[in-house]
Order: C-alpha cells, then structure tokens, then sequence
C-alpha cells in the first residue's frame, strides 16, 4: 500500500519538481564540462564572448554558447545584453586554488572514474556490488595507480574538501589530553599537520602504504612538524601502529563494506591501550525523509568502492562487533562528524 504524502501544490507544479530531479544529470555534466574547459578562470579577469571563449578552449562557439546560456539559467554564469558571459558568485566556486574551490569534484563528475559507474546504479542495486569492478574489471584503487591522468583527477577531487574539513575537525575536538596521536590512512598528512601545529606538545604518527607515506614526508617538513612526527607505512588491515593514546581515521571507514569495516576496527582495538581513544571522522546519515546529501553519497559509495555511510545505531553495531564503544557524536561545521570512541 502506498504511503499518501499531503501536498498543497497542483500536479502540474509537482510534475515540474520531479522533471527538475530527473533532469539534474544534464546540469551536473554541464557543470563538469565548463569546469574541465576552465571557463570559469576565463571570466576572472571579466565578462567575454563565447567566440572569446571558444578561442581560448578549442571549442565550438554556438554550440559552447548553448552550454553557457543553459547554465545561465540555472544561476552559474550570467549573459549580458551584449551576449557576453561573466561569474556568478555560484560560478566563482568553478575556479581553481581559490579558497572552497568545487572546480575538481565538478570535473571529476564526467570523468571515466564517476560517469559510467553513475550510469550502471542498477547493477548495484539488483546485485548490492560494486558497479566500478563489474565496468572495468578491477577496483578503484587498483585502476588509479594505472592512470596516470585519473589518479590526478580523483586526488584532486578528494583534496577539494579538505582544507574546510580539516579546519572543522581541529576546531570541534579538545586534543590536548592526547601525547600522540595516529593518523590511520593519514595520506598526505594534511590533517596531521594542522592536528599538530594547533598542539605544540602531540606527537603524531601518520599511518598509510608505503608509497604514500614517503610522500608524506615533504608536507610534514613544510608543515615545521617533522621533528614531532613520523610517517610510517603499512597496511591497515594487518596492523596499526600500537600503543598510543589517540588513534584518528578521517573518511576512511565509509570505503569499506561491514565485513572489511569490523577487520579495521578489530586492528584499532588490538593497538589501542586500555584508556586510548579511537576518533572516526565520517558523515553520520539522518533518520528516516529527512534530507540528507549524505544519502545519496552513500549510494557513491555502493558503485565505485562498495563502501556505505552509516546511520549512528548502523555505527553503534559495527563497533560493538569489534570491542568498541561508541562513546559521542560531535558535530563539525562540515558534512563530518567525529565519533569518539573507546575499548569495551
């Protein structure tokens, strides 16, 4: 039986809305495409023509004019009576290395690593696997290393949030109880860094493969926290460093299925002393029809990692499993929020 939902607005109005829904793939692509043209740093200096525009892009101006024009009516970009296109403050998010920059999510969005996964949901949702192995036959991981050129879109899209993030952790957790603190699957070491110079006593561990972690190195010195810190590399889901007081994962526990989720923590759990403190930085999905992004980036994490975002009483079970207790829930002022936990 279907649930009867009580709207005041007419069919017609309602018929609109859900067109507006089905039609966002147009928009998004749209978006990526002016953001891989870097249109939006065109226009920094002032409005310009598409034939301006299409000069500097190797593009097609009618048809690069059509682009502009469709996001002009959704509010990236505006045209002037002179034809001329110029920012937004929607469009300025569009440019690169300014501060919140959405320029390398946006391009990563028609990229081989996220168009046709989000293509192939339906595979994930009639089988619950993973959409990216069934296209290319080997996992996301796996296929970076072997592309160059997608490796760099992916990172790049991944450090897009990061500086926001990092500051929001910083800024909503008392570290200050902590002597050392490890930052498992740490990457680069930007989180580890700010952690540090914020809390000139912590010293700080940042756990990654190997690969990783030497390119840590050169952040950490720049960072001036080389001489309290040390990047060590491992894999994860054999061990983790053992022995300290503070243990940190950032976004890390959503890549993995149940099953893969409950290894890690087992290993948290084996290196933890008995009064040590496991911080999980990870999106926390809201209850039942309330609007909530994290939704549907949980179905991302269904097609290209097999991964999930989980509910509070979803994470309450997974670390039960593993030994540990879910003590709090602290908001960040970011999609994140930071579960501290601790040793049953």
């Amino acid at each position: 039986m279907a649930i009867e939902v009580k709207t005041s607005q007419p069919e017609t109005t309602l018929q609109q809305t859900l067109w507006r829904m089905i039609s966002g793939c147009f928009v998004s692509q749209a978006i990526s495409v002016a953001a891989t043209l870097g249109i939006a740093d065109l226009l920094n200096a002032g409005p310009q023509s598409p034939t301006e525009l299409a000069q500097q892009t190797g593009t097609h101006a009618p048809s690069l004019y059509r682009l502009l024009r469709a996001l002009a009516g959704v509010g990236i970009f505006i045209e002037d009576e002179e034809g001329r296109f110029a920012l937004t403050p929607l469009a300025a998010l569009l440019r690169q290395n300014v501060p919140s920059s959405l320029h390398a999510p946006a391009a990563m969005i028609r990229s081989k690593l996220q168009w046709p996964t989000l293509g192939d949901l339906l595979y994930s949702v009639q089988t619950g696997e993973c959409a990216f192995e069934h296209i290319f036959g080997i996992g996301l991981w796996e296929y970076t290393q072997q592309d160059e050129q997608e490796n760099t879109i992916f990172h790049a899209a991944m450090s897009s949030f990061s500086t926001t993030e990092v500051d929001a952790i910083r800024n909503a957790y008392n570290f200050s109880s902590f002597s050392t603190l490890v930052d498992i699957a740490g990457g680069h070491g930007k989180l580890l860094a700010a952690i540090l110079q914020a809390y000139p006593t912590l010293q700080g561990i940042l756990f990654d493969l190997p690969h990783v972690a030497q390119q840590a190195e050169e952040l950490l010195r720049e960072a001036g926290v080389a001489q309290r810190s040390q990047a060590l590399g491992g894999d994860m889901f054999v061990s983790i460093p053992a022995g300290c007081d503070a243990y940190i994962m950032k976004t890390v526990i959503h890549d993995w299925d149940d099953e893969q989720a409950i290894t890690l923590l087992k290993n948290c759990h084996q290196a933890m002393p008995s009064h040590a403190r496991l911080l999980l930085v990870t999106r926390v999905i809201e209850p039942a029809n309330i609007p909530d992004a994290g939704k549907f980036m949980d179905l991302n994490m269904l097609i290209t990692l097999g991964g999930r975002e989980r509910t509070a009483t979803e994470f309450t079970a997974l670390l039960d499993a593993a030994g540990l207790v879910l003590a709090r829930i602290i908001p960040t002022q970011s999609a994140l929020n930071i579960l501290e936990c601790f040793k049953r």
